[in-house]
């Protein structure tokens, strides 16, 4: 059982417990925040008082609990993946790339080392078999919903995967810590923010692992769709498609980030009309609910976590690209982001946005 000590593992890991399962929990250390710039006081699941909460738990409950150092899987996969692709100009989503690579990873190598069958994680996501694969699931707090950073899982992986929390509510699940005598871990906030960035800078963040960044970067220019120059920005990376808030810049109506030229250290602004798209290219896709499909399918497709998501047409490419032609205009379609598409509740897949073709 991952624990990172908040409240949703916590719950997830005692009712594995009182389902009778044979429960070992672990706790993962993916970052140092010293180490990564920070100057606040290390906070979340990767610090003392987590990892301690997560020991106490299991302590009570009368199972095994382990601490996993992870950090150096996790700045090669996860960190390094992060800088270089704000760097091409382009949006990550480190969650989608750890639970990708790096959280499953470890989880199945220590189970298959402990002799474990299942792994299990606090997300609130279903799963289910069906026609031989295995299928995520929205979860049924959809104010909770975490399948769209789950679109990387393989079926191998998910195979042995348990979501516990899945159909529950947060509010249930908060009754259920009072319940249990967790009262506490209630009490923590939620974060909302990366792991590795607790006060949600990461343009500091940038600034730290990237030497001379700001003085390599200072004499970038904002233009418009035509090329006329509108100003001077303060490095490429330090923006994002949809942006408009930080800008500086004025010409009398509104200006959002449109593009990115990271060869040219150039950023284009326009009007929130020139930010609409209704075709773009996906990568890397990974199937889950379907094994493939040889004629186009319709879908709903959110390009962000928060997104509610657009009706489109699928078209796969190749196995690995999808083309994605939406019904209505979406709006801010930023490469680097996940593309997850949707049949009901269900993940069909996902892959990472290459670019918008029209």
């Amino acid at each position: 059982m991952a624990m990172s000590g908040g409240i949703d593992s916590s719950v997830a890991a005692v009712m594995l417990h009182q389902q009778g399962y044979e429960v070992i929990g672990l706790t993962m250390k993916t970052w140092s925040y010293a180490a990564a710039g920070g100057a606040k006081k290390e906070t979340g699941c990767c610090s003392l008082d987590s990892i301690n909460d997560a020991r106490a738990i299991a302590v009570s409950l009368g199972f095994p609990h382990y601490i996993l150092d992870i950090r150096t899987e996790f700045g090669a996969h996860v960190i390094d993946d992060f800088v270089s692709e704000y760097m091409a100009g382009r949006t990550p989503n480190p969650c989608v790339k750890c639970n990708t690579h790096i959280k499953w990873d470890a989880l199945l190598k220590r189970a298959d080392m402990l002799e474990c069958e299942y792994i299990a994680t606090g997300h609130y996501a279903r799963l289910r078999e069906e026609a031989g694969r295995m299928v995520i699931s929205k979860g049924l707090d959809e104010t909770k919903d975490q399948s769209y950073v789950l679109w990387g899982l393989t079926q191998d992986v998910l195979r042995r995967t348990m979501f516990p929390l899945g159909s529950f509510r947060k509010s249930e699940i908060r009754a259920m810590a009072i319940k249990m005598g967790f009262e506490e871990l209630t009490k923590k906030p939620e974060s909302y923010e990366i792991c590795f960035i607790p006060d949600n800078d990461y343009r500091s963040f940038l600034k730290h692992k990237v030497d001379g960044l700001e003085d390599k970067l200072s004499d970038g220019f904002f233009v418009n769709a035509k090329g006329d120059v509108l100003g001077k920005h303060k490095g490429y990376p330090f923006y994002t498609i949809g942006q408009r808030k930080g800008l500086e810049i004025a010409v009398g109506s509104p200006l959002y980030v449109t593009a990115i030229h990271p060869e040219t250290n150039t950023v284009v602004l326009g009007s929130v009309e020139e930010l609409k798209r209704c075709e773009i290219l996906v990568r890397d896709v990974n199937m889950v609910k379907y094994a493939a499909f040889d004629s186009p399918v319709e879908a709903l497709t959110k390009i962000r976590y928060k997104d509610p998501g657009a009706y489109c047409t699928l078209e796969s490419m190749n196995g690995k690209y999808m083309k994605i032609n939406f019904h209505k205009q979406v709006s801010a379609v930023a490469p680097g982001q996940s593309a997850v598409f949707y049949e009901d509740d269900d993940v069909i897949g996902g892959g990472y946005i290459e670019k918008a073709l029209t």
